[in-house]
């Protein structure tokens, strides 16, 4: 029986994706679906989509699946004759990174989870199969026209700070379980009004609507495939593109370009800039905007602080980290701006 799991370095793996010139596709999907036994299916899958070079992260839970991941291009039928062979999986859509370098991941990831995107719902009366409606781009763009539609960037507030709709309202939080209940507080005047949600790729605005639906609101939209179908069918279509700036990917790239618009700032000196980056300070590993310029200054640091110890040597960094949580440290200035709605 092949190994069930990676037995090689994160940091080795990491090396050969670089070096290696071979094309990959970058792909996201999910599947809202009853699985019985994820770990079986977890097992399968991983066996399957080793053998034919998928890197990547693949979560999998009782309900459903969610994932991020690379595909070597030449094996993008066998990729998709295996998933679309899997019951209930058959036209699944996928959603093709708009802009993809091929080094969006470097390791086989696949695990079972309680829950596909972690959503803090504990009442067992919510139902996934009651959704809110799929809008496609043409229909996103039509119903946005209306001054009356509120549309909701369900994504965390450094994701909506590099890109977003334009009017896009943000729930500016760092986790999307802290965002449902943050999203029904700030509409709760305004149940009958007509609500958009979006998100990346799917996946939570799907379940936020959901949740919106359950929660008494009444005329529920989503986007269907996120941002990144939406931009995809905007250009083949020739429609307007109303997003603005960077949609942030949760891979290597950490994002790809909509449109030129750059309406973020760097986090040190305020230029215009909308790079992601974590701080190379082992012990830290912010994640943060950071331009050209700071980047040279600071030796891709987000701080003096940071700085100074990433020239300190290795056994003095090592003992300075121990004992450290920094839990998910993540910049963030946005949280204030959900008192105005309170």
């Amino acid at each position: 029986m092949a190994n069930l799991h990676n037995r090689i370095s994160r940091k080795e793996l990491k090396e050969r994706i670089q070096k290696d010139d071979t094309p990959r596709t970058t792909i996201s999907f999910y599947n809202y679906i009853p699985i019985p036994d994820p770990q079986q299916f977890r097992d399968e899958m991983y066996k399957n989509y080793l053998e034919i070079g998928v890197l990547g992260r693949i979560y999998i839970a009782h309900e459903g699946i969610n994932a991020q991941i690379s595909v070597p291009t030449a094996n993008l039928e066998s990729f998709k004759e295996y998933l679309f062979s899997l019951p209930g999986f058959d036209g699944l859509r996928l959603n093709i990174a708009v802009d993809d370098n091929g080094k969006s991941f470097f390791v086989l990831d696949v695990k079972v989870r309680k829950k596909i995107v972690a959503d803090g719902i504990d009442d067992p009366s919510f139902d996934m199969g009651r959704k809110g409606k799929y809008v496609n781009a043409e229909q996103f763009n039509r119903l946005t026209e209306d001054p009356n539609t509120i549309v909701i960037d369900m994504r965390n507030h450094y994701e909506y700070e590099v890109g977003h709709f334009r009017n896009a309202l943000e729930v500016p939080s760092d986790t999307f379980r802290e965002q449902l209940p943050m999203a029904v507080d700030m509409m709760k005047d305004k149940k009958d009004a007509n609500i958009i949600m979006y998100c990346t790729g799917g996946i939570r605005c799907e379940k936020a609507s959901a949740y919106m639906l359950h929660q008494g609101f009444s005329n529920v939209f989503h986007l269907e495939g996120g941002i990144i179908n939406y931009s995809r069918q905007a250009k083949s279509q020739g429609i307007e593109n109303k997003f603005i700036g960077k949609n942030f990917v949760f891979d290597e790239r950490l994002g790809e370009r909509i449109s030129n618009d750059i309406i973020a700032r760097c986090h040190q000196c305020g230029k215009p800039a909308d790079h992601h980056v974590n701080c190379v300070n082992e012990g830290c590993h912010l994640l943060f905007i950071q331009c050209e310029e700071c980047a040279e200054k600071f030796d891709q640091c987000c701080s003096t602080e940071c700085q100074e110890i990433i020239h300190l040597p290795e056994e003095t960094r090592k003992e300075l980290r121990k004992g450290q949580d920094k839990g998910q440290n993540i910049f963030n200035k946005s949280k204030k701006r959900y008192e105005h709605f309170r």
